[in-house]
């Protein structure tokens, strides 16, 4: 049974490393040209895949992106077969990934609660030095 899991986990490292390939350097369609595969996810009988991509486009662009993946699925989804060799070639399901867009926004807003930190201690005075 573990060897399956583990199997099933470089099969999905495999998949996405392909896929990578794939988008950067085979798909001509300028929708999907800026995406980065973060993950995927396979099933354990190899049927359906998640595959999970983030991009830096606005919101608008994500959905025109969404209908480039959609368009190109069957293409990837050929090639993958072609490179990989697995009795079934999963089904590609493409998720977007908001983690990186989620961790840039977290990060601005440490970066702002520290600058607010440093500015209100700096215009109070240090309680040592007035004595």
């Amino acid at each position: 049974m573990p060897r399956d899991f583990s199997r099933t986990l470089r099969v999905a490292d495999q998949i996405q490393r392909e896929l990578a390939d794939l988008v950067q350097n085979e798909i001509k369609d300028p929708r999907v040209r800026q995406i980065t595969i973060t993950a995927v996810e396979v099933t354990r009988d190899y049927s359906n895949a998640k595959v999970f991509y983030t991009t830096l486009c606005s919101k608008e662009e994500n959905v025109l992106v969404e209908k480039g993946l959609e368009h190109a699925k069957g293409f990837l989804r050929t090639h993958l077969a072609h490179r990989m060799k697995l009795r079934i070639t999963p089904q590609l399901h493409f998720v977007f990934d908001a983690s990186v867009e989620r961790g840039v926004r977290l990060s601005k807003l440490i970066d702002e609660a520290i600058a607010q930190d440093k500015a209100t201690h700096h215009l109070d005075p240090d309680p040592e030095q007035a004595g």
